[in-house]
Formats: C-alpha cells, sequence, structure tokens
C-alpha cells in the first residue's frame, strides 16, 4: 500500500487549508516567478525602443502558449489521473502514466516542431503580422518552434510532480528555468543585437534547464514516478481518462492563443501601436490570472485524491474555502492593478499613445477578475474529479466560444471600446455557465 511521507503530511492532514496552503504555495510562487519572467521578457524587448518588435513578439505569443497547451494534455491530465489512483493505493498505475505521458509528449513535440517549421510563413501572416512586423514574428516563431520539444517536456513533471505532493520540487524547476531566461534576456535581446530571435532563443535554453532539474528530480527523489520506457503502456481506460481530461485542458491554453489571434485582427485596422498596447497589456494582466490560477491548480491534487479517496466531507470543505480565498484575492487584484495601471504600463514602455491606450485596454481586461476565479476554480474541480465532458465545455468558453460572440456582437453595438470590453462580457457569462455546470454535474453527487 502506498502511503509515503509526501502523502502523510500532505493528502491526510485533516486541517484542510493548511494542506491546501502546503500545496499551493509554492505553486504559487512558482506562477510569480514565471509572471516575473514574462514581465522580464516584454521589458528587454520594450527597452529596444522599436515598436514593431514589441507588435512582432506580441504576435508570437500565441505559438508559445499553444505549446503550453499541447504539453498540458499529458501534464494535466496525467497529474489529474495520477492524483486520483494516489487515492485508490494505485503505485503501479502511477508508475505507468507518469512514464507514459512522459515519452508520449517528447514524440508529439517532435511532430509538432516538424509541422510548424513547415508551415511557418502562412502561420505567421495568420497569427496578424504586416509588412513591418514580418521579420520580427518570424524570428521568434521560428525559434520557439524548433524549440517545442523542450518547451512541451517541461510541463510534465511540473504537473506531475505536485500531483505527488513535490510542489517544492516543481516549483523549484520552474525558478531555476525562468532565472536563465532572465538572465539571457538581455544578453541575446541587446547585447549581441538578436531582438526578437533572441527572447525565444532565452526561454527555449530556460525550458531545457528546468527539464535536466525535473528530470534529476523524479529519478532521485520521487517515490511513485517512472522514466522507465517498459512501463509506458497503460491501459485503454487510463488513456481515455487523461485525453479526456487533458485535451479540454489544453483547450484551454488553444483558445488563449485563438483569443489572443482574433484579438490582434479585431485591433490591426487601428495601428499596431494598438497591438503593441495590448501585448504589453495581456502580460500585466497575468499578473492577476497566473496568480489565481496558481491558487486554483493548488487545489487539484487534494481535489482528485478526496474523490478518489471516496471522502466528500473534505472535498466540500475544500471547495468551499478555495471559492471564498480565490474570490477575495481574485477582487484585491483587481483593485490593486487598476489603480496602478498608469504606471505599470510606463513601466514597461514609454510612449504616451501606448501608455493611454494600455490603461483603458488594462482595466478592461482585469475589472472581472472574481469571475476568472469561480471559473478557474470550477474548471480544475472538473478536472480532478474526471469529468471530461463538463471540463470541455468550459474549455472552448471564456476565450472560446463565448469570447468570440461577445467580441463581434461588442464591436458591432460600441465599436473599439466594445473590443475592449469584450472579455469582460466573457468572463461573466461563463461564470455562469460555470455555476450550472457544477449543479448539474457535481452538487448532487457530493450531496
Amino acid at each position: 500500500m502506498y502511503m509515503e511521507q509526501n502523502e502523510q503530511t500532505v493528502f491526510s492532514d485533516t486541517h484542510v487549508p493548511r494542506a491546501y496552503f502546503k500545496l499551493a504555495v509554492p505553486l504559487v510562487c512558482s506562477m510569480v516567478v514565471t509572471l516575473i519572467y514574462n514581465l522580464a521578457d516584454t521589458y528587454f524587448v520594450a527597452q529596444t525602443g522599436d515598436t514593431n518588435i514589441v507588435a512582432g513578439v506580441s504576435l508570437g505569443m500565441p505559438v508559445f502558449t499553444l505549446l503550453m497547451a499541447l504539453g498540458n494534455v499529458f501534464g494535466q491530465g496525467g497529474s489529474s489521473l495520477i492524483s486520483r489512483l494516489l487515492g485508490q493505493q494505485d503505485t503501479q498505475g502511477v508508475r505507468r502514466v507518469s512514464s507514459f505521458c512522459f515519452y508520449g509528449i517528447l514524440l508529439s513535440g517532435v511532430l509538432i516542431a516538424a509541422v510548424m517549421l513547415a508551415a511557418r510563413t502562412p502561420l505567421v501572416w495568420l497569427l496578424g503580422a504586416s509588412d513591418e512586423t514580418f521579420a520580427h514574428a518570424s524570428d521568434y516563431y521560428f525559434w520557439l518552434a524548433a524549440g517545442a520539444p523542450v518547451i512541451m517536456l517541461s510541463f510534465i513533471h511540473s504537473n506531475l510532480l505536485r500531483a505527488e505532493g513535490m510542489s517544492r520540487e516543481s516549483m523549484a524547476g520552474t525558478i531555476l528555468g525562468a532565472v536563465v531566461n532572465i538572465v539571457l534576456d538581455p544578453i541575446f535581446i541587446s547585447t549581441l543585437g538578436m531582438g526578437a530571435a533572441g527572447a525565444a532563443i532565452a526561454t527555449v535554453i530556460g525550458y531545457f534547464c528546468a527539464d535536466l532539474f525535473y528530470g534529476a528530480a523524479v529519478v532521485r527523489k520521487s517515490r511513485v514516478l517512472s522514466l522507465d520506457i517498459r512501463l509506458m503502456a497503460i491501459p485503454a481506460r487510463h488513456l481515455g481518462q487523461i485525453m479526456g481530461i487533458g485535451i479540454p485542458a489544453a483547450v484551454v491554453n488553444v483558445m488563449q492563443s485563438a483569443a489572443a489571434v482574433l484579438m490582434n485582427q479585431f485591433l490591426l485596422p487601428y495601428g499596431n501601436d494598438k497591438i503593441a498596447a495590448m501585448g504589453i497589456v495581456l502580460k500585466v494582466s497575468m499578473i492577476a490570472l497566473l496568480l489565481l490560477t496558481g491558487f486554483a491548480f493548488g487545489g487539484q491534487p487534494l481535489f482528485g485524491y478526496y474523490y478518489g479517496a471516496g471522502d466528500k466531507k473534505r472535498f466540500a470543505a475544500l471547495l468551499r474555502f478555495c471559492l471564498g480565498f480565490i474570490s477575495a484575492a481574485a477582487l484585491a487584484l483587481t483593485a490593486g492593478i487598476c489603480l496602478a495601471a498608469p504606471a505599470l504600463m510606463r513601466l514597461f514602455m514609454d510612449n504616451d499613445s501606448i501608455v493611454r491606450d494600455g490603461v483603458v485596454m488594462l482595466r478592461w481586461q482585469v475589472v472581472t477578475m472574481v469571475f476568472v476565479g469561480v471559473v478557474l476554480l470550477l474548471s480544475i474541480l472538473f478536472q480532478s474529479t474526471g469529468k471530461a465532458a463538463a471540463s470541455f465545455v468550459l474549455s472552448v468558453s471564456r476565450q472560446g466560444v463565448v469570447f468570440a460572440l461577445a467580441l463581434v456582437a461588442a464591436r458591432a453595438l460600441a465599436g473599439y471600446t466594445g473590443i475592449l470590453a469584450a472579455q469582460a462580457i466573457a468572463d461573466a457569462l461563463t461564470a455562469l455557465l460555470a455555476a450550472g455546470l457544477f449543479y448539474t454535474q457535481l452538487y448532487r453527487e457530493l450531496k
């Protein structure tokens, strides 16, 4: 029977909030480091003073989001299943699932890199490049696509280690990769004059260092995860559960990429300055989004373990605590970012036009973060409990179907202002949808 030290001190802790914070705090710290990296990356690119480079990198960011999404098919799908298997004391199943996820993502990364490199030129135009930004966007795209296996692999063990309760090791790998990235950014972007290409190369090297760290952590510290290729065969039911949860989780990231591309296309008639401003805004708004994601994902191993073990009492207690805590955190983040919006924009680019546009954009992006927090929490709940259908519906909503409909309708009604307000409208509508899905999919079961 599996009952290792991590499980005894975290999964079996009868004080639910304390158990939650043991897992959530390291993850939130990882998110803060990721946030610092993203802001630093934008800062160093913006210091070139060339809005075309800033716009080019902004146009290429959906590529990174897409790679993260593909990595999360196996990362989040695998971690959700592993949490439930741990609750069921199935150690051998955990070893097989972890091995399958590791080698599955390596093969997928190689295939994805080949396809993206072959279709480089048409995809860069599709991202919204203009004649002035094409070269910068293309350089950024090329290096991210070439490094696809490295980037995608990092999302496997950052998730699987947390599923075992090793949040500190997951955090350490994220910190290592981000620090390497931040150190290399100014060297490649400015000192070596590589511009957008330098930013992408630094990103790939940072993720490669994280991959090495995670591999060492699995070999030396993990009691149940495996890199043994002989164990990668898994039952069809496990594959179905990984894909059933992982694909909706990945679709969330794909929808983020699609939403960014769609937003850029709608802003293109208003000029490259608007696209550059939105690129900075989306990075700054990640202050709220990443922190809320960290707090929501922090409970995933516990939700999965409690559900797998049939412990409805602690499952319900964790849900009530997370709902109140995440909602309060979202309101505080919204207030802080709205007040600091001018300073945050000027920190990255001291251009009056971009700051003026960016302040309005940023406030629209964060005004409904409390709804985003609810959607994130309920999405994690559905993933943790294997509710694939509900997870999929939410994954294609907030920045997918609901956002697209809101964007078209809001522009028709209010023009440019409607474009900026579309995400806030989509957030509110998706929160209502999430509440309805929770009532129909889980509420009666918990009762």
